[in-house]
C-alpha cells in the first residue's frame, strides 16, 4: 500500500521589489506549473503569496528569472496583519518621482531648443538634452529589457517599450520617443500610487487589529502583546481602547462599538457574563474580561485572515482575463510585425512610415490595464463588503453572488429569532400543567436545542431551586426528539412522529397545525400532553424577502417544523415556496433538487452555520448568519454575515453586482480603446502620443474606476435602482 503524501502547509510571503501586473501574472503561472508548489495565486494589490516553506528557494529562482530584484520575505506569524507595503517601496517611489520631474524639465527645454533651432548647434543641444531626459526615465526599462531578453522573456512590457522607443529614435522621432518613455514612467508612477491607495485602504480596514492588552496580574496591570495572553487570564479594557481578545465580562458594564466587525455604528450595551470580541471598541465604562480564546483563534484574526487571503480564490472573469492576456501581447506584436512587413513586400512604400506605424502598435501591446484592474476590482469588492460586516471568502464567491437565481433559507434562527417561548401547556387527563412541564424539562435536561432551552427556562421560572440532574439516561433521536429514563419511567419528548413510531396515539393532532411548534410528551407508552412553543420572526426578514422577490429571485424556506407553522411563517414573510417536517438529511435532498431545477444561475443556502454545515457546503454559495463569534459559521460557509440580519444578503448581492459591473466596464473600456488606437495606427491616423494614452492612460483610468468599489454604499441603493434587476427577472422567467 503506497504511503500517503502529506500536503505541506503553505505560509504567507511578501514580494519586495518593483514588478508590474503582467510580470505578476507570469510569476503566478510559472509557480503554479512547478511540481511541489502547485496552484498559486499572487495578490498583486497586497504583494503577497502563499508558498510551501521547503520550496521558497525554488520559487525565488523562478521569480528572479522574470523580475530581477524581487525578493520573497516571510510574513511573521505573530504579525499576520503587518503592513502590506515596506519602507523600501516608499524610497523607490520618491526616487522615481524625482527622475520624472528631472526628465520633464529637460524634455521641455530640449523640445523648445530642437523645434525652434533645429538646423544649428542649439538644435543639436536640444537633441542631446532630449536624449538625456530619455536616459533618466528609460535607463531602468532598457536595463530590464536587456536582462529579460537574456532570459528568454521577450513579450514583456520593458522589452516592448524599449523596442518601440529605440526604434523611434532610429527613425529620428526623438521627441516622441522621449515623450513615450516619459509618459510611460508617469503612468507607472500614478498606477503605483493608485494601487498603493487601494492597498492602504485595505490596511486601514485591518487597523482594528489590537496592538496591546492590559493583562491583570494580581494587583498590577501590565501592557503586553495580545499573542502573549492565555485562555483564563483576565484583561482590563479602559474607555476608548480596543478589546484585544475574545472573552467574557467578569466585572463592569459599558457600551461597545462593533462597527469594525459588523458595519453597524450603533453601540451595544454589555454587562457581566456577556461575551465581547476582539476588534470591538470599549466606549464608556471600565471592563474586566476573562479571555476565552487565544489571539490566533479570536474573531478579529479570523476576519483579518479571510479578508487578506480571499484573493487565493479566483473568479472565472479573473481567470479568463489572465489567460486572454497571455495571447493578447504576442498577437499584437505579430500584428505590428505584419503591419511593417506586409505592405513593404506587397506594395513597397516608405520604410520609415510603416516602421513608425508598427512601433506605435507595439506601445499599446502591454495588457497591464486588464491584468491589474480585474483582481483589484475584486480586492476592493471583498474589502468593501467586509467594511459592512459581510465576509466573502473569495472572488469566486463574490462573482457567484451575481448569478444567484434561487435563495433557500433555513427558518429557525435565520428568518426567525430562534428565541423560543413556551406559550401554552396542554396536559392530558391525569396530569397537571406543572407535572407535564417538569417531565418535559427533565427529559430535555441535557439537550442544547433552543426548544429544550425554552422548556427548561419555563420550568426554572416556575420551580426555582429544583435541579434537573436526576435523569438516568438520555438519548437524542436525530430530528425527532428525546428518549429519557426518569423515576423508572420511559419518557418521550418531541415531534408527533416520535410518539407515533412508538405506537402512541395523539388526540386531535391535526387540529394543532399552525398554532406554533408542538412538543408532544408521553410517559411509559401513554400520551401525557403537549407544549406549544412560539418563535418570533426577525424584524427585517419581511423586508429581505420583499427585496429578493423584487430582484426576481426564487425564495424557498426549509424547516423541520410542521406544515401549519411553516405555512404561517411563509405567508407572513411572502416566501414563495416552503417545505416542512424535514429531517436534516431531507434538507440536503431538497437542496440537490433545487440545484437541478435552477439550471441557469446559482443556488444559495442561508443558515445559522452551526446545524446546517452539510447544506451550506452543498450549496453554490453557503451563507452563514450571525457569524459574530461563531467558529462553525466562519468555517462552514462561503459568505459570513457578522450580524444576525437576513437583510445583509441583498446588500452582498448589490456589492457583488456593482463589482462585476465595474470590472466589465474596465475590460470593455480597455479593449475598445486599445483596439481603436491599433486600427487608427494601421491607417496612419494615430501617433505614439495617442498610443501611450491607450496603454498607460487606460490602465490608470481602469485602476481609478476599480477603486470606486471599496466606497460603494449599498444603503443608498434600492432593488428598483439596481442595474441588473430587469435582467435577473428575465432570466428567472
Amino acid at each position: 500500500m503506497p504511503a500517503q503524501v502529506v500536503q505541506e502547509e503553505k505560509i504567507k510571503y511578501r514580494l519586495e521589489g518593483d514588478f508590474c501586473p503582467n510580470c505578476s501574472a507570469k510569476m503566478e503561472r510559472m509557480l503554479s506549473a512547478t511540481e511541489g508548489i502547485g496552484e498559486t495565486t499572487i495578490n498583486y494589490a497586497a504583494k503577497t503569496v502563499f508558498l510551501p516553506p521547503s520550496r521558497v528557494a525554488q520559487a525565488q529562482t523562478i521569480i528572479e528569472k522574470i523580475e530581477e530584484g524581487v525578493r520573497l520575505v516571510p510574513v511573521p506569524t505573530e504579525k499576520k496583519t503587518a503592513v502590506l507595503s515596506n519602507p523600501g517601496e516608499a524610497k523607490e517611489t520618491q526616487q522615481r518621482l524625482m527622475r520624472i520631474i528631472s526628465a520633464c524639465v529637460l524634455f521641455a527645454i530640449g523640445l523648445i531648443l530642437e523645434l525652434r533651432w533645429k538646423s544649428d548647434w542649439r538644435g543639436a543641444l536640444g537633441a542631446f538634452i532630449l536624449l538625456a531626459a530619455y536616459v533618466i526615465v528609460g535607463f531602468k526599462v532598457l536595463l530590464k529589457a536587456v536582462r529579460n531578453i537574456s532570459k528568454g522573456q521577450i513579450f514583456d512590457e520593458n522589452f516592448l517599450m524599449a523596442l518601440a522607443t529605440v526604434g523611434a529614435i532610429a527613425i529620428r522621432a526623438l521627441p516622441e520617443a522621449v515623450a513615450v518613455m516619459l509618459f510611460y514612467s508617469v503612468g507607472e508612477y500614478l498606477e503605483e500610487r493608485a494601487v498603493n491607495r487601494s492597498r492602504h485602504s485595505i490596511q486601514a480596514l485591518l487597523n482594528f487589529r489590537p496592538e496591546y492588552a492590559n493583562l491583570v496580574n494580581q494587583l498590577d496591570v501590565m501592557k503586553v502583546a495580545p499573542e502573549e495572553v492565555q485562555v483564563g487570564q483576565q484583561i482590563l479594557i479602559r474607555p476608548g481602547e480596543k478589546i484585544p481578545l475574545d472573552g467574557q465580562i467578569v466585572n463592569g458594564s459599558s457600551h461597545v462599538d462593533t462597527s469594525a466587525l459588523t458595519g453597524e455604528s450603533v453601540p451595544r450595551k454589555v454587562e457581566v457574563e456577556d461575551t465581547v470580541l476582539a476588534g470591538m471598541i470599549n466606549t464608556t465604562g471600565v471592563l474586566t474580561v476573562r479571555v476565552t480564546k487565544v489571539f490566533a483563534e479570536s474573531s478579529v484574526q479570523k476576519i483579518l485572515d479571510l479578508v487578506e487571503n480571499a484573493s487565493t480564490h479566483k473568479a472565472r472573469t479573473e481567470t479568463f482575463i489572465t489567460t486572454f492576456a497571455r495571447y493578447y501581447t504576442p498577437a499584437v506584436v505579430v500584428a505590428a510585425l505584419g503591419i511593417f512587413l506586409v505592405p513593404l513586400l506587397l506594395w513597397g512604400g516608405n520604410l520609415q512610415e510603416w516602421l513608425y506605424r508598427a512601433l506605435t502598435i507595439l506601445v499599446i501591446s502591454c495588457p497591464c490595464a486588464l491584468v491589474i484592474s480585474v483582481p483589484l476590482g475584486y480586492f476592493g469588492g471583498i474589502g468593501g463588503a467586509s467594511r459592512q460586516g459581510i465576509l466573502i471568502k473569495g472572488a469566486n464567491y463574490l462573482e457567484a453572488l451575481t448569478d444567484l437565481r434561487t435563495v433557500v433559507f433555513d427558518k429557525t434562527g435565520t428568518l426567525t429569532e430562534g428565541v423560543f417561548q413556551v406559550i401554552e401547556i396542554t396536559p392530558a387527563q391525569g396530569y397537571s400543567k406543572k407535572e407535564l412541564l417538569e417531565i418535559a424539562a427533565r427529559a430535555e435536561a441535557h439537550s442544547p436545542h433552543p426548544i429544550a432551552v425554552s422548556i427548561r427556562e419555563k420550568y426554572g421560572n416556575e420551580a426555582k431551586g429544583n435541579n434537573l440532574t436526576d435523569i438516568l439516561s438520555h438519548e437524542e433521536i436525530s430530528g425527532k426528539g428525546i428518549r429519557a429514563l426518569w423515576n423508572g419511567k420511559t419518557v418521550l419528548v418531541g415531534k408527533a412522529e416520535l410518539l407515533e413510531e412508538a405506537g402512541i396515539s395523539i388526540p386531535g393532532v391535526n387540529s394543532h397545525q399552525g398554532l406554533g411548534t408542538m412538543v408532544y410528551i408521553s410517559v411509559d407508552g401513554g400520551y401525557a400532553g403537549h407544549l406549544t412553543i412560539s418563535d418570533r420572526v426577525k424584524t427585517d426578514s419581511r423586508e429581505t424577502i420583499d427585496q429578493l422577490n423584487q430582484m426576481g429571485m426564487r425564495t424557498v424556506m426549509l424547516t423541520g417544523d410542521n406544515s401549519g407553522v411553516a405555512k404561517a411563517v411563509a405567508e407572513e414573510l411572502a416566501v414563495r415556496e416552503y417545505y416542512s417536517d424535514l429531517m436534516p438529511e431531507d434538507k440536503v435532498f431538497w437542496l440537490k433538487s433545487l440545484r437541478q431545477e435552477t439550471r441557469q444561475g446559482k443556488v444559495a443556502f442561508v443558515g445559522d452555520g452551526i446545524n446546517d454545515a452539510p447544506v451550506l457546503t452543498l450549496a453554490d454559495v453557503g451563507v452563514a448568519m450571525g457569524g459574530l463569534g461563531s467558529d462553525a459559521a466562519i468555517e462552514a460557509a462561503d459568505v459570513v454575515f457578522m450580524e444576525d440580519r437576513p437583510s445583509k444578503l441583498p446588500e452582498a448581492i448589490h456589492i457583488a453586482r456593482f463589482t462585476k459591473k465595474v470590472i466589465w466596464q474596465n475590460i470593455g473600456f480597455a479593449l475598445s480603446i486599445k483596439l481603436l488606437v491599433i486600427l487608427l495606427a494601421v491607417f496612419g491616423l494615430a501617433n505614439m502620443w495617442s498610443a501611450i494614452f491607450a496603454d498607460e492612460g487606460v490602465a490608470l483610468l481602469a485602476i481609478l474606476n476599480a477603486m470606486r468599489i471599496r466606497k460603494y454604499n449599498t444603503r443608498k441603493i434600492s432593488p428598483a435602482e439596481d442595474f441588473s434587476t430587469r435582467a435577473v427577472k428575465a432570466a428567472a422567467r
